[in-house]
C-alpha cells in the first residue's frame, strides 16, 4: 500500500553552506588527507569552494589517475574530521520546520554522498523527509520533480531548480555572492527569511485554480 502524498509544500534543501556550515571540518579532513597521502592541499581554500562534487576540488590537487584513491581516502577520513565541528547555519532548524508545519517534507538533495549527509545530519538532529547525495547542479532535477521550491547556496542549485521546474530560492551563505545568485528567483541573506517567504508562496501555490 502507498503512502498519500503531502497535503503541504514538498521543499528541497541543498546541504553544505545552505543548512549547514561544515567549512572547518571539511578543511580539517584535507589537512588530514595532505598528512596521509603527503600532497600539499591548501585547505581553507579548498573550504571555501563547496558546492560542486567532490571530485572536482581533488583534481586540483592530484593526478587523474590518484583521483579516485584520494577521494577514497578523504570519505575515510571524514566521519572523525567534520562531523563535530559541523554546525547549522542560522535559520536551518527553522526552515526544516516551517515546511513540517504546512505539512509538507523537507528534502535534502546535495552533492555530498549520501552517507555522509546522513551524519551530519544525523549529529545535529535535523530531521529531513528524504536524502538524496551524489547529485550536482541539473542533475538534482530528478529528485526534485515535484517540488514547490529548491534552496541552495550555489549558481549550481539555481540550475537544478530550474531543470526541476520549481521555484529557485538562494541563499548568500555559500561561496557565490548575492550577485552571482541573481537568476533565482530570490535571494535571501540566510534562511532566516525562509519562513514568511515560504508561506507566501504556499498561498499564492494554493490559490493557483489548475487550467486556469
Amino acid at each position: 500500500m502507498t503512502s498519500s502524498p503531502a497535503p503541504g509544500p514538498r521543499v528541497g534543501f541543498d546541504l553544505d553552506m545552505t543548512l549547514i556550515d561544515s567549512r572547518p571540518g571539511i578543511a580539517a579532513t584535507y589537512r588530514a588527507l595532505s598528512a596521509r597521502t603527503g600532497v600539499a592541499i591548501d585547505a581553507d581554500a579548498a573550504a571555501s569552494r563547496l558546492g560542486p562534487p567532490l571530485v572536482h576540488e581533488m583534481v586540483r590537487w592530484f593526478p587523474e589517475a590518484d583521483v579516485p584513491a584520494a577521494v577514497a581516502t578523504y570519505r575515510a577520513l571524514y566521519p572523525d574530521h567534520a562531523i563535530a565541528p559541523t554546525r547549522l547555519l542560522p535559520g536551518a532548524a527553522a526552515a526544516v520546520a516551517a515546511v513540517r508545519a504546512l505539512g509538507g517534507q523537507a528534502l535534502v538533495v546535495t552533492a555530498k554522498n549520501e552517507p555522509m549527509a546522513r551524519l551530519h545530519l544525523n549529529h545535529l538532529g535535523l530531521a529531513v523527509d528524504a536524502v538524496a547525495g551524489d547529485l550536482w547542479a541539473e542533475g538534482k532535477g530528478a529528485a526534485l520533480r515535484g517540488a514547490l521550491a529548491y534552496v541552495g547556496d550555489h549558481v549550481g542549485d539555481v540550475r537544478a531548480a530550474r531543470s526541476a521546474g520549481c521555484v529557485a530560492i538562494a541563499v548568500a551563505t555559500g561561496p557565490c555572492t548575492p550577485a552571482e545568485l541573481g537568476a533565482a528567483d530570490h535571494v535571501l541573506a540566510d534562511l532566516t527569511g525562509f519562513p514568511p517567504l515560504l508561506s507566501a508562496l504556499w498561498r499564492a501555490a494554493e490559490n493557483v485554480v489548475p487550467g486556469g
